[in-house]
């Protein structure tokens, strides 16, 4: 097994090439996010208390509106921790298919692509100093993925929060494979 910094491990046989991509590593953030998210919790606990306490109606409405967002903010939060802590991209080509499979432990679909059917496929860049890099470089955010393609006019991503070397790196190695193949059904057909 093969590495392409520190995220990225692949496995090059003949007939096929496999990558795993791993979520970032964070150290002692994993504590601090913990925390912070049981912190959340408490935050949702007391003011779900609050809710029955003998408000007026646009107090309990306020209320209400407050745990809605709460609510929301905290399915994300709990699905970044799960990403973070368990989470793999698991991306294997072979001579007809490109399967993509996101999992959080052993729980993910495999989506399966025909490399025929493949098009545009490109980086996303990001500029360094933007908002959009900021954000998704931040701990609490799942983050955006750095490949593309277009299958059916329908856009496929992958590669979530990676280094942009890295994804340079994955994206020259699945370009140079995918052609290898297509020319080889080109020769065959």
């Amino acid at each position: 097994m093969k590495w392409i910094g520190e995220r990225i491990s692949f496995l090059d046989k003949k007939d096929s090439i496999s990558f795993v991509i791993y979520p970032p590593k964070l150290g002692r953030k994993k504590g601090l996010l913990i925390t912070w998210f049981f912190l959340w919790l408490l935050i949702g606990g007391y003011v779900t208390s609050q809710m029955f306490k003998d408000y007026n109606d646009q107090e309990k409405l306020a209320l209400f509106i407050f745990m809605i967002f709460w609510l929301y903010f905290a399915i994300r939060v709990l699905r970044t921790m799960l990403y973070l802590f368990f989470g793999r991209e698991y991306i294997k080509l072979d001579k007809n298919v490109l399967r993509i499979k996101r999992s959080i432990g052993s729980y993910g679909n495999t989506k399966q692509y025909f490399i025929e059917n493949i098009t545009k496929f490109s980086l996303i860049a990001m500029k360094e100093n933007s908002f959009q890099k900021v954000y998704d470089d931040s701990l609490w955010v799942r983050g955006s993925n750095r490949i593309q393609f277009e299958f059916f006019q329908k856009r496929i991503s992958f590669g979530r929060k990676l280094e942009e070397k890295d994804s340079k790196m994955m994206f020259q190695i699945l370009t140079k494979r995918i052609e290898k193949y297509l020319n080889l059904k080109r020769k065959e057909g």
